[in-house]
């Protein structure tokens, strides 16, 4: 199969379903954002030396392809037909993995820079991307009614995110990067 088809060189694309559209449509802009934000956690997974957190890592990667699935399937008919869909269960197993990793840290008492080591900065700008693949579905959700998990699984996804950043610097024995006001 080639890479290239030529179908988007006029600023077209698909969803799934076989809609077409324009690249700068709200479902391309937040499965765009999302695609962006799995390059940084595979970026990050190659930071990365821990065990533990390569398969939070690995699991929210593809979690997020699932989450991208059901924002470029507008049809509601071959959206029931998606195997696999974002569920409490996965919000649950984020919030459970926060907690967990929340009890190997110090109370958090000051503001913190991004920063400390490059693995944790890596998470950082991951949540900061994260942040603005939730304001787009935000926006989408303006338009078109979206399931409520999705919006509740990426707000607690940067949550996770920045408990992870945290983390990392603790396994190299660096402190967090206080904000000095």
């Amino acid at each position: 199969m080639k890479i290239y088809t030529g179908f988007g060189d006029k600023g077209k694309t698909s969803l799934f379903g076989g809609e077409v559209v324009n690249k700068d449509n709200p479902r391309i802009e937040v499965y765009g954002t999302l695609d962006e934000l799995n390059s940084i956690i595979g970026l990050l997974a190659v930071k990365n030396t821990d065990e533990f957190v390569r398969e939070i890592l690995q699991n929210l990667q593809n979690e997020i392809f699932i989450l991208s699935s059901e924002i470029a399937t507008p049809n509601a008919n071959r959206l029931a037909r998606l195997k696999n869909l974002i569920t409490q269960d996965n919000i649950r197993h984020i919030e459970k993995t926060i907690d967990d990793v929340s009890a190997k840290l110090n109370p958090l008492k000051k503001f913190i820079l991004p920063g400390g080591t490059e693995a944790s900065a890596i998470a950082h700008l991951a949540r900061t991307v994260c942040r603005r693949a939730e304001r787009n579905l935000i926006k989408l959700t303006d338009q078109v009614q979206l399931r409520g998990e999705l919006l509740i699984y990426i707000n607690r996804l940067s949550d996770l995110l920045f408990v992870l950043a945290r983390y990392l610097n603790k396994l190299c024995n660096k402190p967090d990067v206080i904000w000095k006001s």
